[in-house]
């Protein structure tokens, strides 16, 4: 019978959502604990994949240096991969072999023959 009332329980069971609920993989609300202090620098560890060319790899692999840093030591290595991948990508703009100087003609003028 249908008493009016809307008794709705958490689908998990426990107290409604925000309300004295643990906060994942911590203590929430523990007594006698302030903010906590800067942490320490830790490996964040992500799964890089191989790109099969080697200028962007070496590059791409220089950002695990900044695993063992303090955060201001991170810009002189984002700098130095930027750099590594914009040298990448400009010799691929770059024509294969060494460029060659226009040859000159018998008569003296460079540029090709009409």
């Amino acid at each position: 019978m249908d008493d009016g009332t809307d008794e709705q329980a958490p689908a998990h069971g426990g107290s409604p959502a925000g309300q004295g609920a643990e906060e994942p993989g911590g203590t929430a609300g523990t007594p006698g604990e302030g903010a906590p202090g800067p942490a320490a620098p830790a490996p964040l560890g992500p799964v890089r994949g191989e790109t099969g060319e080697r200028r962007v790899d070496a590059a791409l692999g220089r950002l695990g240096d900044v695993d063992h840093l303090a955060t201001e030591g991170h810009l002189t290595v984002y700098e130095d991969v930027h750099q590594g991948l914009r040298a990448a990508l400009d010799a691929l703009d770059a024509p294969p072999g060494p460029s060659a100087p226009p040859s000159a003609r018998p008569d003296g003028s460079a540029g090709r023959a009409h």
